[in-house]
């Protein structure tokens, strides 16, 4: 299918616009979309790394395997090992050490609370916004009282809260039942073809983010809207 693309103040518009006035859901990724833990999830894959005597991996390297749940990061970060025994080993030293260091230097993306703050004020009540990571829940949801993006969001899930992870859309659509919504007044907002592909499944409008840690992956997931920052959600959604 031939795709019509253009910008208008700073958003790329791909194949559809989504209906803002439509929305009452609004689901987020976390790591790439509302905070920038690259750093953090660095260091504890590096940790992990030198514990088993591998050696260390660049930042850019290590971002580019997020998105999958951190088993698949400890995974492609140690080459995709055979051995089940050593993987299972070497993801609880990494959440073991994830746990103490996932605050050290991740911080929310400029400009988030400012258009939280304005899709609260705008839509009130009759929008409703939630996290859904492939992050365990537990760090999940530590990382967004103590970086204060809790108050915004009725439901913080993670990739353990579910029998499936993204992109399966088990996660997304609990979160449309719980809502009390339908599919097609749902938008997921990610930095990956994980989260576009979420949405998809799931029958809702996907937003993606260029700004975050694996933005080479949406070229081919196709999302309906693409972003530059944060702050573009604005001309997205308002």
């Amino acid at each position: 299918m031939e795709r019509a693309s253009r910008y208008t103040k700073g958003v790329l518009h791909i194949a559809r616009s989504i209906p803002k006035d439509k929305l009452r859901l609004i689901v987020f990724d976390l790591d790439g979309t509302l905070i920038d833990s690259r750093a953090d999830l660095t260091s504890s894959i590096n940790a992990m790394l030198r514990y088993f005597k591998r050696a260390a991996l660049p930042e850019d390297v290590v971002a580019s395997f997020i998105g999958n749940g951190a088993t698949m990061l400890v995974r492609r970060s140690l080459g995709d090992p055979v051995d089940e025994k050593f993987v299972s080993e070497a993801v609880e030293y990494f959440l073991s050490y994830y746990r103490e260091h996932k605050l050290d230097h991740t911080y929310v993306y400029d400009g988030v609370f400012h258009v939280l703050e304005q899709l609260r004020t705008r839509y009130g009540a009759a929008l409703q916004m939630a996290v859904l990571s492939n992050k365990p829940e537990n760090p999940s949801r530590e990382i967004c009282d103590a970086l204060l993006l809790k108050p915004y969001f009725f439901q913080v899930y993670g990739g353990n809260s579910f029998s499936t992870k993204k992109p399966d859309p088990e996660g997304l659509l609990t979160l449309i039942a719980e809502a009390g919504v339908a599919a097609e007044e749902t938008l997921m907002i990610g930095d990956t073809d994980v989260d576009i592909l979420t949405a998809r499944n799931a029958g809702a409008w996907a937003l993606g983010c260029k700004f975050g840690l694996s933005p080479h992956t949406l070229e081919y997931a196709m999302p309906d809207c693409l972003v530059d920052s944060p702050h573009d959600w604005s001309a997205a959604l308002l």
